[in-house]
């Protein structure tokens, strides 16, 4: 059987300016062909059988020659595989997707495009330039500005018209031949002062934009090391760009940031990052384990109805609980006799995603406040179900204890991924890292363990933010600083502590 090849357009580099068509065929491809200006984070998007190739595709220096990623292709849709084919951008604009398709068509290889957001679009959007407006542009040109070998293409493009037209002039691939560009077009009239702008890595965290005028463009990006991928806005669209410069006004724009929560739980803090401008840096420490076959619980969940309180300590522990509940033929009903206490606001997110609303959740989301609420309510008479990790703080177990019957039911572990050593190590080492966040304990004693003790003292000039006081302490006992902590123990108290942290620099250097 013959398989199928997606050509996607992956966008410009935003993580979220991607179609929902577009992820779609990433999540059921059984092999992805993607060059370097597609965001690999869509990879994390692939089913865990998924064949990845890298094919490069940077100006002047492929991986692989196009003709070659053309066979490619069509030999792994030969072999009955899904294919998906992830570009930059938009897979027919300037991606070379045409001579692919047509390779595909000859072979009798069933195809299909999905459009992406081009980078003239969405890379000037995020600029601040809008690529036509009323008072400046009435249309827009995209030009190549990376001539063929064999200087065709260079001989095609009407000097002449560009010069003259009023619309906005985009160039792609253009920053090794600016200077004829610059050149071509005032020699055949365009005024010298026209505005132009160099926008480089376009919607991504690291995005870098220089203006300068027509005459003066090449000086500049030689003075400014501008290197490619870099977008050549020619026209007076960009002196908007001051008045509607959003993307670079975002409170952790350019920010590199190290999340160290485990791969199932980094994407919410990974996100909220990414929104606010900033970089993400996705290191998981820890992986989770759950119990297999666990008689224990399922033991537990056939007398239910005998516990009058069920703690739940983290998100791990409500999705086990729940999905063991469900595989046994229950659902939420089942827990009417129980009051359900969450320590942590994402713990109590978690159990209403279930359908339920926590009864009790403390005001600060540590174990101790939860038993200063239990403490004077509980008796003899109650029963209390933890389901929980292995090794976790034992506090709430011996001191409930104390009080009633506790029952305390491992769950899942949380094990070290030593897959992330070399991340966990070049983080350290990169000066342009700006913040490494922990939220819990064992992140910071994973992340320890990846680097090694005898890497600690690396980590003193990190800035480092902290998800609450139990946290702290470690990193603390450790004989390291704590730079921020958050005010309430939440993922969004952490983000605002940098956020804050951000204003304030920003304060000082406008004082």
């Amino acid at each position: 059987m013959r398989g199928k090849v997606y050509l996607v357009g992956a966008g410009p580099g935003d993580y979220k300016l991607i179609t929902l068509k577009a992820l779609e065929c990433i999540r059921k491809s059984d092999v992805i062909v993607y060059d370097r200006l597609a965001n690999i984070e869509y990879l994390k998007e692939a089913k865990d059988t998924c064949e990845f190739i890298n094919v490069g595709k940077a100006s002047s220096n492929h991986l692989l020659p196009q003709d070659d990623i053309n066979r490619l292709i069509a030999d792994k849709a030969l072999e009955g595989k899904i294919v998906t084919r992830l570009k930059g951008g938009d897979p027919y604009v300037f991606g070379r997707g045409g001579e692919e398709a047509e390779l595909l068509c000859d072979e009798n290889i069933d195809f299909e495009v999905v459009p992406g957001i081009t980078s003239p679009i969405g890379g000037l959007c995020y600029a601040g330039i809008p690529i036509t407006h009323r008072d400046h542009a009435s249309s827009f040109h995209v030009i190549t500005g990376h001539p063929r070998k064999d200087g065709k293409e260079t001989k095609e493009i009407n000097w002449n018209a560009l010069a003259n037209v009023k619309g906005t002039l985009v160039f792609l691939m253009g920053i090794a031949n600016l200077k004829n560009i610059s050149e071509n077009l005032i020699k055949e009239g365009k005024d010298k002062n026209t505005p132009v702008a160099f926008i480089s890595w376009a919607t991504r965290a690291n995005q870098r934009v220089i203006t300068a005028t027509l005459e003066n463009a090449y000086e500049i990006a030689i003075k400014e090391n501008i290197k490619p991928p870099t977008l050549i806005v020619v026209g007076t669209v960009v002196n908007l760009r001051e008045k509607l410069n959003f993307f670079e006004n975002k409170p952790l724009f350019g920010k590199n940031i190290v999340v160290t929560r485990c791969r199932a739980q980094s994407s919410v803090l990974a996100e909220k990052i990414s929104d606010m401008g900033g970089k993400p840096i996705e290191i998981p420490t820890i992986k989770i384990q759950k119990i297999e076959d666990n008689k224990e619980l399922e033991a537990e969940i056939n007398k239910i109805k005998d516990y009058t309180y069920i703690i739940l300590s983290s998100k791990n522990a409500v999705d086990i609980f729940f999905e063991k509940l469900n595989d046994m033929g229950y659902d939420a009903r089942v827990l009417f006799n129980s009051k359900i206490c969450a320590v942590g606001g994402e713990t109590a997110k978690a159990i209403k995603s279930r359908g339920i609303i926590a009864d009790i959740v403390p005001q600060n989301y540590v174990a101790e406040d939860l038993y200063e609420e239990l403490k004077d309510i509980i008796n003899e008479n109650d029963k209390i179900l933890i389901p929980r990790a292995k090794n976790a703080r034992d506090f709430l177990v011996k001191k409930l204890s104390e009080k009633c019957f506790i029952k305390e039911v491992i769950t899942y572990e949380s094990v070290i991924d030593n897959d992330k050593k070399d991340l966990a190590l070049e983080a350290i080492e990169d000066e342009n890292v700006d913040y490494i966040t922990f939220a819990s304990s064992s992140t910071v004693k994973n992340f320890i363990t990846l680097i090694g003790e005898e890497n600690l003292k690396k980590l003193e000039n990190k800035k480092i933010i902290s998800i609450g006081p139990i946290t702290s302490k470690t990193i603390e006992d450790f004989g390291l600083e704590v730079y921020k902590e958050a005010e309430v123990s939440t993922i969004d108290s952490m983000i605002d502590s940098i956020s804050n942290d951000e204003k304030m620099k920003m304060g000082e250097l406008i004082c």
